[in-house]
């Protein structure tokens, strides 16, 4: 690898067109393509979270995609455990390793570890989710601020993944999660050894592809892929139940929306989403470098031929 290359790391904006870059360096660089985004790990939505197709994977080698049922409480921790034997196993195939993704607190983590948290037994977990069944994630909200209000203040009361994460915390040390926060574990990887790069699309440019793709993602399957999770009745509270699109599309399936209402509500949410990605990136990661992706990968190129020069 160039130069003491260890990875390069590109995040954007949902549709911004990470997946095509990702692969076309893989392909040139004979490198492998990580997954940084928490929903492409579930197996049960490929085509609502943009998950690359078998064609596009066939291109080159992919980690961590799909790979998890819906099922399993995924979590960050899980992620970057998986991550960091990935990594040391493209490595040491004399490979590159291309983490791509669209969410913010894996690559943090990848760059500046995670916070030390004590596990949580599977007894306390189930009993906090059972507590939560039917409950809203106001009224959970409420619980928490009762018991630990220093987390409630950061946490925002339509969250009820993180929320029931500081109760699990809390209920098994009798301490806030805020408090393990600021104990963290070693990064996987040097920014200075890493290219990192931030798909940054004019924002009219990046909500029109939004909207165009989720009407394309109802053409080819979108739809049934959320009545196959409705099925399944999986506990609200899941991660694979907060993709995008999932609560609108379930809404229509039960008669509560029209098809066009939940579209609309989706596309609304994805727009909401992509907002949220550009101020995470902006303020908690520095270390990446924007680009227009319609300039991003000569910009790549670039900045590899820099360092091999350097």
């Amino acid at each position: 690898m160039a130069s003491g290359l260890s990875a390069i790391l590109i995040a954007g904006p949902t549709a911004s067109g990470k997946s095509a870059l990702a692969i076309s360096l893989a392909r040139q660089l004979g490198g492998s393509v990580v997954n940084a985004d928490s929903m492409q790990v579930y197996a049960d939505l490929r085509i609502l979270t943009a998950r690359p197709s078998p064609q596009e994977e066939a291109q080159a080698p992919h980690h961590l995609f799909g790979h998890m049922d819906g099922a399993v409480n995924y979590s960050l921790g899980h992620w970057l455990r998986e991550a960091e034997e990935i990594l040391g196993q493209i490595t040491a195939e004399g490979r590159l390793p291309i983490i791509t993704g669209g969410t913010g607190l894996y690559f943090k983590a990848l760059l500046r570890g995670l916070s030390d948290i004590p596990p949580v037994s599977p007894e306390i977990r189930e009993e906090i989710r059972r507590q939560a069944e039917g409950v809203a994630a106001s009224e959970l909200h409420a619980r928490l601020a009762a018991c630990d209000p220093m987390m409630a203040q950061r946490l925002r009361p339509s969250d009820p993944q993180r929320i029931l994460r500081a109760l699990e915390v809390f209920t098994a040390t009798g301490q806030s999660l805020a408090t393990f926060q600021t104990k963290r574990a070693p990064a996987l990887l040097d920014p200075a050894h890493c290219l990192c790069l931030f798909l940054s699309p004019a924002r009219d440019w990046v909500y029109e592809r939004i909207d165009t793709r989720f009407e394309a993602m109802i053409a080819t399957g979108a739809l049934d892929e959320v009545a196959q999770l409705a099925a399944r009745q999986l506990d609200p509270a899941l991660p694979v139940m907060r993709a995008l699109g999932v609560s609108g599309l379930s809404a229509y399936l039960r008669g509560e929306l029209s098809l066009t209402e939940a579209i609309t509500q989706a596309q609304a949410q994805s727009r909401q989403y992509a907002k949220r990605q550009f101020t995470f990136i902006r303020h908690q990661l520095p270390e990446f470098i924007w680009a227009p992706p319609q300039e991003a990968e000569a910009r790549l190129q670039h900045m590899l031929a820099e360092r091999a020069r350097s």
